[in-house]
């Protein structure tokens, strides 16, 4: 038996229900991120004219994100249309430093592919995988370990889970997607995540699709209506919304140009791209993994979740979450990394024999 909380199908199907309509005042003010307005609408509704600059809300096809200066996301236009890479351009042309960071990653993946361990379904050295994971721990350790509910709770303020799961689309070796993850540790929630590695097959286009560029972090919150990018403005959204209005915690925003990268260095890149052998074919519902983000075997498979771009549902259970009861009923310990395939029925709680049964599960060989 899973503990799985309520799920998109793995097609990920968003079907629009109405069209968004509004008068001319809606059309000077397009709504903010705690606007409450169906995905469907966000992703799907005809196209309408808004574009802005310092800050202000940008509208391509009532999809809307922040394009402002300052702390730029990853940008893969590699994979992207001429269009979506003018939309990219036209985005942050205010600032150079997305443009610093693109540049950067281009040089920097070459080089990690080239020191990385080679094929990662193959025997690994198991020391210096825990090694360079625990360094990465040690780099980001102030943040994704602790689940803040019981803080939160102690001053009279109580945090759940929304009624429908957000989907993350995100991929495991970019800094900017890590403090996403680590916010969604620390304020104790679950999300559907699509892991999005270069040479994606699936998801990398599905975020085209719905945002209109290919950016990293993607967020999607049905709860709300919001689709949007820029990871800082999706911690400050989640803790808005999901914290009770609690500010980030120290440092999370600014550590990332400092501390982010470190992980993604260390761990030569894994987590980064997609496998050649992985299978091209989804499984037909979505693994689920008991996790938190600075445990640094839980990195481990996370990273090969990713490189087989598999589709799986967050249980994040850092220090503190009320989400350890469900691990305990699953697994009967409060250890992780622990998955669940509810595909073949299988449940594993070591990491070593996750990532042997993941590769192998899920190899192209094996269809």
């Amino acid at each position: 038996m899973t503990h799985s909380l309520s799920s998109l199908p793995p097609s990920f199907s968003l079907n629009p229900i109405n069209k968004y309509s509004s008068n001319s005042n809606n059309n000077n003010n397009p709504p903010s991120p705690s606007a409450s307005l169906p995905v469907s609408t966000l992703l799907f509704s005809s196209f309408s004219q808004k574009f802005s600059r310092n800050g202000k809300w940008v509208s391509r096809k009532n999809r809307y994100y922040l394009a402002k200066p300052g702390d730029q996301d990853l940008e893969t236009s590699e994979l992207s249309s001429p269009q979506v890479s003018r939309e990219n351009t036209a985005a942050s042309s205010s600032t150079g430093y997305g443009n610093a960071s693109t540049s950067f990653l281009s040089i920097l993946c070459p080089l990690l592919r080239l020191f990385s361990g080679g094929d990662p379904s193959q025997e690994r050295n198991h020391a210096l995988e825990v090694a360079t994971s625990s360094l990465s721990t040690l780099a980001r350790f102030p943040w994704g370990s602790r689940s803040l509910s019981e803080s939160l709770e102690s001053h009279d303020i109580t945090i759940s889970d929304p009624p429908m799961p957000m989907q993350l689309f995100e991929f495991e070796a970019c800094p900017f997607c890590r403090r996403v993850r680590e916010a969604l540790t620390e304020l104790d929630l679950s999300v559907e995540v699509y892991p999005c590695p270069k040479g994606s097959l699936r998801h990398r286009e599905m975020v085209r699709s719905f945002g209109g560029k290919e950016q990293f972090p993607f967020l999607i919150d049905p709860n709300s209506g919001i689709s949007m990018y820029e990871s800082g403005d999706i911690v400050k959204y989640l803790f808005k919304h999901y914290g009770k209005g609690r500010s980030p915690s120290m440092g999370l925003l600014e550590s990332t140009l400092f501390t982010g990268w470190m992980p993604t260095i260390l761990r030569s890149g894994r987590g980064m791209t997609l496998w050649d052998k992985a299978r091209q074919e989804p499984p037909l519902r979505k693994l689920e993994l008991f996790s938190y983000e600075n445990n640094p075997y839980s990195r481990i498979v996370r990273e090969a979740l990713c490189e087989l771009e598999l589709p799986y549902i967050l249980q994040n259970v850092g220090e503190g979450s009320r989400r350890t009861k469900l691990l305990l009923d699953a697994s009967g310990s409060k250890e992780v990394p622990y998955i669940i395939d509810p595909n073949t029925g299988t449940q594993i709680g070591d990491y070593k024999k996750i990532l042997s049964y993941l590769f192998k599960t899920y190899s192209a060989a094996t269809v």
